[in-house]
């Protein structure tokens, strides 16, 4: 069963009020939400590659997710039926370019620097 999605305007986790960036946490929060979106960055997926990409997510969680990422019009089906990010799941990913490329940097310094990350 697909919960309720997160929605700007409506009590979220962190928000009462349901601020935008509180709703888009919320929903992106979610075990395996990220990782599902980041998969699809390249194009459609079918459900069981989409699955073993994600090792260890179960088949009832990868359904949850989409339904729910689905709910907020981040992903879509293509014309073959596979899985695929929408306009606004891609104009996400453009999003979150700049953090994976924070995080890169980030893993060369501690690999760089190994005892100074620790604190």
């Amino acid at each position: 069963m697909v919960r309720s999605i997160p929605k700007p305007g409506r009590p979220v986790r962190g928000s009462r009020t349901g601020r935008p960036l509180m709703a888009a946490f919320d929903l992106l929060g979610r075990r395996w939400a990220l990782r599902i979106l980041w998969e699809l960055r390249d194009g459609p997926v079918g459900f069981r590659e989409l699955q073993e990409r994600c090792e260890g997510m179960s088949s009832s969680v990868l359904r949850d997710r989409l339904g729910e990422l689905s709910e907020a019009g981040l992903v879509g089906k293509s014309a073959d039926g596979r899985n695929e990010l929408s306009q606004r799941g891609s104009e996400l990913g453009a999003a979150i370019a700049p953090l994976d490329a924070w995080a890169r940097r980030w893993a060369r310094s501690l690999a760089a620097h190994p005892d100074s990350g620790a604190g």
